[in-house]
């Protein structure tokens, strides 16, 4: 079984292709802060949309960009209760009448 070993190159995935050629996009760094007082730096294409914020790869807390800019909010809705799918669903007096038949119900038990 020792003959048969591939001998010469790994077993993996390795290119052989070269960079010559190759154009490489633009890129920026943006800089991040930390509220922990780490600084890192992230490199983004230029035409990339950018983050207002970056999780940090050191402590994993949410940083924001060091040239000021703030993320965007983004709009909440108001969180939907029960009550108000139902009545979205069905009108007062039906579900009035929904209440009556049940009661009736379970009064006659």
């Amino acid at each position: 079984m020792a003959d048969r070993a591939l001998r010469g190159m790994g077993l993996g995935s390795k290119s052989f292709e070269d960079e010559e050629g190759v154009e490489m996009a633009e890129r920026q760094e943006i800089g991040f802060d930390c509220p922990n007082g780490h600084h890192f730096e992230i490199t983004f294409s230029v035409e990339a949309d950018l983050p207002g914020v970056w999780e940090c790869p050191r402590c994993g807390a949410e940083s924001r960009r060091s040239d000021g800019t703030e993320p965007e909010k983004k709009k909440q809705k108001p969180q939907r209760t029960h009550w108000d799918m139902l009545t979205e669903r069905r009108s007062i007096p039906e579900l009035e009448e929904l209440l009556a038949e049940r009661l009736d119900e379970i009064r006659k038990k």
